[in-house]
């Protein structure tokens, strides 16, 4: 391989299948920031207000992604991962036109294309997981992950600006119609890509309720299972109020796309820094520093919302993210790494973890719906965003007593097909 892909941060070794899996990783996310965001709008405007038809939206993405993901899991274990990795790729491109061939109907399909879209997600997310797991050595993980919230920020710097644009500047249903098929085009690039990468081929039995019950035997990794439950219960509702209540307030297709701009650009600055900068000995410290910007900065939008407020809150939380997902994916990969037979059941431990996750997003979306059921949406959102914004603190709760042996890097790499039973 060229020099020139060898070393592309300091001396980060990286190979070739680890350059691909970023191209698709970006091509992903520059696809999905670009028309996901005004997905919710789309459905929103549609709905005339109504946080239901948003909440079983995302409701029914959360529910079928982990059913995705153990079904993809399964068959993941008897065919190429890279497979799995484009039929995730498909189904979101099916999702995106799907939503162009409905069009001014697709609020009344709101579950519907909530499922492609969960189904997509579950496909996909679990081969590129896995992929990156095996990819990936512990000396690339930092850079890895670090690169790919770089090209994830570019993707949301660029993707919601050019669709608010493009919807500002056309008329409604014409604009939404471009950016949707520019999705498209997209995802169809990710799965050409996928068949540059090398094949990857499971055996064995997909051993999915060993894994969980693995948790008894290793607090390492119950304790990591635990903090992507308390990820999931914080992610629920903010993934799609906050976008609502961009445009709620500013009542502009073009405004929402300024506020990813200006979150995904310090994102963009920060992960890069973070890769740098974080070393693994300061990993849980970093979590928990991350976490609290994160809380404290839901109190800049509760008590005065105004987009300057928004733009603010979504400067901060573009330097937070990146401080606590950099060091918390690479810590979450080495536990899975040291684990109980982690190469053969490496697919079972990116399954239940994404299983927890969205465990915690479904109930989080739950407790919304019936608490805007109960009571005003306008009294009872601020006050679940106060109480599901602290609950991403149980990240570093769970993860801060985690300590992994000092063993070598061949033990901990994933390539390793077999890892010795007494390592328990």
């Amino acid at each position: 391989m060229h020099k020139s892909w060898q070393y592309v941060i300091g001396k980060t070794e990286v190979n070739r299948d680890l350059i691909l899996l970023l191209i698709i990783g970006g091509l992903y996310s520059l696809g999905i920031y670009l028309s996901n965001t005004f997905v919710n709008i789309y459905l929103w405007k549609q709905a005339e207000g109504d946080y239901f038809t948003i909440a079983y939206y995302n409701l029914a993405v959360f529910v079928f992604q982990p059913i995705t993901f153990i079904a993809a899991g399964k068959i993941a274990k008897k065919v190429d991962r890279v497979i799995v990795l484009r039929l995730g790729v498909i189904f979101l491109s099916l999702f995106f036109l799907s939503v162009l061939l409905i069009g001014e109907m697709a609020a009344t399909y709101n579950i519907l294309l909530g499922s492609l879209l969960g189904i997509g997600y579950g496909f996909y997310w679990l081969a590129f997981n896995v992929l990156t797991f095996e990819i990936t050595e512990p000396d690339t993980r930092d850079f890895f992950n670090g690169f790919l919230g770089v090209l994830q920020s570019f993707g949301g710097m660029v993707g919601p600006f050019s669709a608010g644009y493009i919807i500002s500047k056309m008329p409604e249903n014409i604009g939404y119609s471009t950016i949707f098929t520019a999705s498209f085009i997209l995802f169809i690039c990710a799965v050409a890509s996928s068949f540059f990468l090398k094949r990857r081929l499971a055996k064995g039995t997909y051993y999915f309720k060993r894994v969980i019950d693995e948790r008894k035997n290793n607090k390492n990794w119950n304790r990591i299972l635990n903090a992507h439950f308390f990820q999931g219960l914080r992610e629920g509702i903010f993934m799609f109020v906050i976008t609502i209540w961009v445009y709620v307030v500013t009542q502009s297709e073009l405004s929402l796309g300024m506020f990813n701009l200006y979150f995904s650009g310090f994102s963009f600055v920060c992960y890069f820094l973070a890769t740098r900068f974080i070393k693994p000995s300061k990993r849980k410290t970093a979590i928990l520093l991350g976490s609290l910007l994160l809380y404290f900065s839901l109190f800049i939008i509760l008590f005065h919302t105004s987009y300057l407020t928004l733009i603010i809150y979504g400067i901060v939380i573009g330097i937070a993210y990146p401080i606590v997902n950099v060091p918390y994916i690479s810590m979450t990969y080495d536990v899975i790494g040291h684990s109980w037979k982690a190469g053969e059941l490496r697919i079972e431990y990116i399954v239940v973890r994404e299983l927890y996750l969205n465990i915690g997003r479904v109930v989080s979306i739950i407790v919304f719906i019936i608490g805007i059921s109960l009571y005003e949406p306008e009294k009872i959102i601020p006050l679940l965003l106060i109480f599901f914004g602290t609950l991403h603190l149980g990240i570093y709760i769970a993860v801060r007593k985690i300590v992994l042996s000092a063993t070598t890097k061949k033990e901990v790499m994933i390539k390793d097909q077999v890892t010795d039973e007494k390592n328990r």
